[in-house]
């Protein structure tokens, strides 16, 4: 029987050994845990707060662009000359869509009066979404919100 007893005890140290060690275990995969969730919201907080500076940064470039689009720094020259470039060629395009527009109507007009059920064409659809986009709102400059200062971010990423 003493062989017996002898084998339940080593069973019984083997099981608490492993039960230390399991625990011990988990403790450190706890830790890890929580500092792999501490190391996400701390990038989650960093990216947060480059948003924020790419914002401003738009927001600052576009009342830059409205108070001195006329006689910018030289610096700034050409990044004013090329936002006011592009919006010559968004009134022009938007000139064209209205053209369009108008022209289009004309012909269903005539073409509505050939109608033998006397209903109106399906085919009014917003061509190119001119009237109802909004007119860049928000960053004051007239300029696309999406083409701001940050854009092309020459910084070197240093925020």
């Amino acid at each position: 029987m003493a062989n017996i007893d002898d084998l339940k005890k080593k069973a019984k140290d083997a099981l608490n050994t492993i039960a230390d060690v399991s625990v011990e275990a988990y403790k450190i995969a706890e830790e890890k845990a929580k500092q792999v969730a501490r190391l996400a919201k701390l990038n989650t907080e960093i990216t947060r707060e480059k948003s924020l500076i790419r914002r401003r940064k738009t927001e600052i470039g576009g009342i830059y662009y409205d108070l001195h689009k006329d006689e910018p720094e030289e610096a700034l020259k050409q990044a004013c000359d090329e936002i006011t470039e592009a919006l010559e060629r968004i009134d022009l395009k938007r000139s064209e869509i209205e053209d369009l527009k108008s022209k289009g109507a004309a012909d269903e007009d005539a073409e509505g009066e050939e109608d033998d059920d006397g209903s109106e064409d399906e085919d009014d659809e917003d061509v190119g979404g001119a009237e109802s986009a909004p007119d860049n709102e928000g960053n004051g400059s007239g300029a696309p919100a999406d083409a701001g200062p940050g854009d092309g971010d020459q910084s070197g990423g240093a925020y």
